[in-house]
C-alpha cells in the first residue's frame, strides 16, 4: 500500500497543502460565525426594538444568560459593540459594517439556493450556515448564477 488515499475518477487526490489550507479555512469561519450570529441578531434587534437586551438575545439564540455576557464581552473586545449604562447593546459601526456583510452574504446564498430549486424555507435555514463558510469566490459564482437565471 501507497499510503495514498483512493479516489474516485471524477474526484482526484487534493495535496497536503490544499487539504490544509481548506481546513484552515474552515476553522476561521467556524471561529467568527459565533460572533457573526450575534452581531445580525443584535442588529435586527436594535432595528425593531431600537436596543438590543442581553434577556432578548438568550431567547432568540436559545442559551443561556451567562453564555450570552461571556459571547458579549468578546464583541466588546473586538470592538463590534457598545454597551452603555441602564440601557441595551448596540452595534458599533464595525459591527454594523459585519451585520451587513452578513445580511448580504446570506441573501445571496439564499437566492442561489432557490434558484437551483430548493425550498424557500429550507434555503433560509441552509443559508444561515453555509453563508460563514463560503469563500469569495464561491459568493461571486453564487451571485452571477442567479443574476443570469433572472437574466435569461
Amino acid at each position: 500500500m501507497t499510503g495514498r488515499r483512493k479516489t474516485t475518477k471524477d474526484q482526484p487526490m487534493t495535496g497536503p497543502d490544499a487539504r490544509a489550507a481548506a481546513f484552515q479555512q474552515a476553522r476561521v469561519a467556524r471561529r467568527s460565525e459565533l460572533l457573526e450570529d450575534y452581531v445580525e441578531l443584535i442588529d435586527e434587534l436594535v432595528r425593531a426594538t431600537g436596543e438590543a437586551r442581553q434577556v432578548d438575545i438568550a431567547a432568540y439564540l436559545g442559551v443561556a444568560q451567562p453564555t450570552v455576557a461571556r459571547t458579549l464581552n468578546r464583541l466588546l473586545d473586538a470592538g463590534l459593540i457598545e454597551k452603555k449604562p441602564y440601557r441595551g447593546i448596540f452595534l458599533s459601526e464595525a459591527g454594523l459594517r459585519l451585520a451587513e456583510e452578513g445580511r448580504e452574504r446570506h441573501a445571496i446564498v439564499e437566492t442561489f439556493l432557490i434558484d437551483i430549486g430548493v425550498a424557500p424555507e429550507t434555503a433560509s435555514c441552509d443559508a444561515e450556515g453555509i453563508e460563514h463558510h463560503v469563500s469569495r469566490e464561491t459568493l461571486a459564482a453564487f451571485r452571477a448564477y442567479s443574476i443570469s437565471k433572472r437574466d435569461a
